[in-house]
């Protein structure tokens, strides 16, 4: 049995590049056979999108725009090239954000991130992801099975019924969210339920600290974290050399700065941007909302995908200031009037029973009335006044933040 899933997890970094690059004009073409795209993407010539460069021409499309697009033409708000009935099931998840699942024996391309976490044909897989018309418990359903497991549909809840298959079934391996992990584990030892056959898990969801990754290793199971959306499946998953989280294949991802479509650099905190190379359902610079880093170097497993940090909290910083909402588009616009600015970071607080805002840039020069510049910028563009305060190269945190609340709660 081989430790990688297959050939395109050790190949060099430069071949998948350039692997990726080279389908994806043929996919963006079939986007653009859907009108919603064709419109977002604003008649693109999709033969020189080639290179990373000219992706981040491109428009991005955020995930918390897709009920209201979606509401417009429902189901899929014209993103999708095809018709419902040539899926293979059909989804709904909060929003409501309505997703296709394809045909094919592992759909959405996650068999991978199950593999990497020890999951080996024979093996029996209890999922406790839910079923019922969201696409968790098929996401990983159709993984392990791809893998030539057996799956256990279980979904969430019912901790007696599943102490019962358990016993019956003796899986070797658990998929779903850590803190059900947690349930089950001590549903068992209260019971007095034997559950040593559980060795392996995968997790996802929901946060696993350290402190309950040792609580689940001290009871023999090791357990593994996939970055998975309803949208695309996994996106990258954790492996044996515990550093990070390995991209999936198949996808281009990029890292930008919350509010935009520009790429940050490697190990700045920015949100979480996927194109995916599936033509009946493309989804193009799709900002998933989350917040991570790209790491340096390759990881110690030997899989040569570039590694982010995992999740590192929510990329959507809206706050709701004086009345009026402040979102990161309108703090990265005042960044691109003024070329002196290398980073900003608006930081909401409240004196005198009344909110203030201060606007604390990162600044390469600061030319004669620059101060009072921004000031204007930040008024014409925000509708509100607020402070602006210089800071030097590196001051602000590597956290993503583009807005920071600091208003007391309560």
């Amino acid at each position: 049995m081989t430790e990688h899933h297959d050939a395109l997890e050790t190949r060099s970094p430069d071949a998948r590049e350039a692997d990726l690059f080279a389908r994806l004009p043929a996919m963006l073409s079939a986007a653009m056979q859907a009108p919603a795209y064709a419109r977002h993407l604003g008649g693109i010539d999709p033969a020189a999108i080639t290179d990373r460069n000219a992706l981040s021409t491109l428009p991005v499309l955020r995930k918390a725009e897709l009920p209201a697009l979606q509401k417009q033409a429902l189901p899929f708000g014209g993103f999708v090239p095809g018709q419902p009935g040539a899926f293979g099931r059909l989804f709904t998840s909060p929003g409501p954000i309505f997703e296709p699942e394809g045909t094919g024996s592992d759909p959405w391309g996650s068999a991978r991130g199950l593999y990497a976490a020890g999951f080996r044909p024979g093996d029996i897989v209890l999922n406790t992801f839910g079923y019922h018309l969201t696409p968790g418990g098929f996401i990983m359903d159709s993984a392990a099975r791809a893998l030539g497991c057996a799956v256990i549909p279980a979904g969430p809840g019912n901790t007696e019924q599943q102490m019962e298959v358990i016993a019956a079934y003796r899986p070797a391996a658990y998929a779903g969210t850590p803190d059900f992990l947690k349930i089950l584990i001590e549903a068992a030892e209260s019971r007095g339920v034997d559950i040593a056959c559980i060795k392996r898990a995968v997790v996802s969801g929901a946060a696993f600290p350290p402190s309950l990754q040792a609580w689940v290793r001290e009871r023999g199971i090791d357990a593994y974290q996939l970055y998975a959306t309803a949208d695309l499946g996994i996106i990258a998953y954790e492996t044996s050399a515990r550093e990070g989280m390995v991209l999936n294949e198949n996808l281009i991802v990029e890292i930008v700065r919350p509010g935009t479509g520009d790429p940050v650099s490697e190990g700045e905190v920015g949100e979480i941007v996927v194109t995916n190379l599936d033509p009946h359902h493309p989804q193009i610079r799709l900002a998933v909302g989350d917040l991570t880093a790209l790491m340096p170097g390759l990881s110690a497993c030997g899989r040569t995908n570039a590694r982010i940090r995992g999740w590192l909290g929510r990329a959507d910083q809206t706050a709701k200031i004086k009345g009026m909402f402040v979102r990161p588009e309108q703090v990265a616009e005042i960044a691109k009037r003024h070329s002196e600015i290398a980073k900003l970071r608006l930081v909401v607080g409240r004196a005198d029973e009344t909110d203030t805002m201060t606007l604390r840039a990162e600044i390469y020069a600061e030319p004669p009335g620059f101060v009072d510049a921004v000031s204007a910028s930040l008024q014409q563009i925000t509708k509100l006044r607020g402070v602006v305060e210089i800071l030097p190269l590196g001051a602000l945190p590597n956290d993503g933040k583009v807005i920071a609340d600091e208003r007391p709660v309560g």
